[in-house]
């Protein structure tokens, strides 16, 4: 920042830079403030280094008005849904991270199922279920819609999510048997199946993205496991789809995928320790 307000200042003088070149030097450098300040915001409302409350932990006060609440784990899927929602759409929110293993009780009054992501309003109203609470955000936020306004559309969209829900159980599935030190094979080449129908769905809709030409409430809902394809050890799985890579490296673009994000090797470290019954799995590097 300021050796380049040295340099436009010395550029300008030596009548290399006009005014309008030092107005547009000016936008840039406030834009990539304006972007680390949302990025700076984004990570204290993401809570990503708060530890989780427990059971015995006391429950938090009333949501502050102006905000709404999501009860969240650093590193569940679904509840990265709904995180990726609240950002895209920047709305206003705060994080209280929850231990699945020790839940409070507290929560199971909140939470019936006894999962995240949970959703509390200022006036204490409770949404649950991670499709259900990113329909919820983009229907009463504003900005940006992600769900598509045509009744045909967004029932694709849908179908595809119950499609893609087929999918997930293949990963976990695969993660289990090599933990055991079963062969997967079996189990890859049925997850094969399904990504190659992903695959096509790209292929036969010529966009970079599930939803269309732009990123989408679709996009979104499947992101989560893709992030995580390495760490559950099915990478070796995408070497037939190439429409498919490209919307993963797409979606590495997006700043909300980008604030959400956890690298590999620590989602390797977490599903060790989460699936060995560790406790403390979920607050893993803090």
């Amino acid at each position: 920042m300021k050796g380049e307000a040295c340099l436009r200042s010395s550029t300008k003088e030596a009548g290399l830079l006009g005014p309008s070149d030092a107005r547009v030097r000016k936008c840039r450098i406030r834009g990539r403030c304006a972007i680390f300040a949302k990025k700076v915001l984004w990570e204290s409302q993401l809570a990503m280094s708060e530890k989780s409350l427990r059971k015995g932990s006391p429950a938090p006060g009333p949501v502050p008005e102006g905000l709404i609440r999501i009860y969240s784990m650093r590193f569940c899927p679904f509840a990265q849904r709904t995180r990726l929602v609240l950002l895209a759409k920047d709305i206003k929110f705060e994080t209280i991270n929850v231990n699945l293993k020790s839940k409070p009780e507290w929560f199971l009054k909140k939470a019936p199922f006894g999962m995240v992501p949970v959703l509390e309003t200022s006036r204490g109203e409770i949404i649950y279920e991670s499709p259900i609470t990113s329909d919820y955000l983009d229907e009463v936020y504003p900005g940006k819609k992600l769900t598509p306004s045509d009744p045909l559309q967004k029932a694709q969209q849908k179908m595809l999510l119950e499609h893609f829900s087929k999918f997930v159980p293949f990963l976990y599935k695969v993660l289990q048997a090599t933990r055991k030190g079963e062969d997967p094979t079996e189990m890859k080449i049925e997850m094969n199946v399904k990504l190659l129908e992903l695959e096509e769905v790209l292929v036969n809709k010529k966009t970079p993205y599930f939803g269309g030409e732009s990123l989408s409430m679709i996009d979104y809902m499947m992101w989560p496991w893709f992030e995580r394809a390495e760490a559950f050890g099915v990478q070796d799985c995408f070497k037939d789809t190439p429409k498919l890579n490209a919307w993963i490296e797409t979606m590495k673009q997006d700043p909300a995928v980008q604030a959400t994000i956890t690298d590999t090797k620590t989602l390797k470290t977490f599903l060790e320790l989460y699936f060995s019954g560790s406790p403390d799995a979920e607050d893993y590097g803090l």
